[in-house]
């Protein structure tokens, strides 16, 4: 099993795949997501977002000033004003 996993910015699509996992920051801390995660809607603070894909290889994005929604079925998506991959 995997997430469907689309990170957005407010200018374009910074990446869309399957992963495993994926961490992200919130004003209250860091959340992770896994396949058959409960629904969620958080806001998205400045910070990395960890995605790891399901042969184990890492992306690393840097994203803020949006949300994350996880939907039934397995989607996340996350939606930011900023967001770019990191070098």
């Amino acid at each position: 099993m995997a997430l469907q996993v689309n990170l957005v910015s407010a200018e374009a699509q910074v990446w869309s795949g399957e992963a495993t996992l994926v961490v992200a920051k919130t004003p209250e801390g860091e959340i992770g997501f896994m396949p058959g995660h409960e629904p969620t809607l958080a806001i998205l603070a400045d910070g990395q977002v960890r995605i790891t894909r399901p042969d184990g290889s890492k992306v690393i994005a840097v994203a803020g000033d949006g949300f994350i929604s996880m939907e039934l079925g397995d989607e996340l998506n996350i939606v930011a004003g900023n967001a770019q991959l990191a070098a």
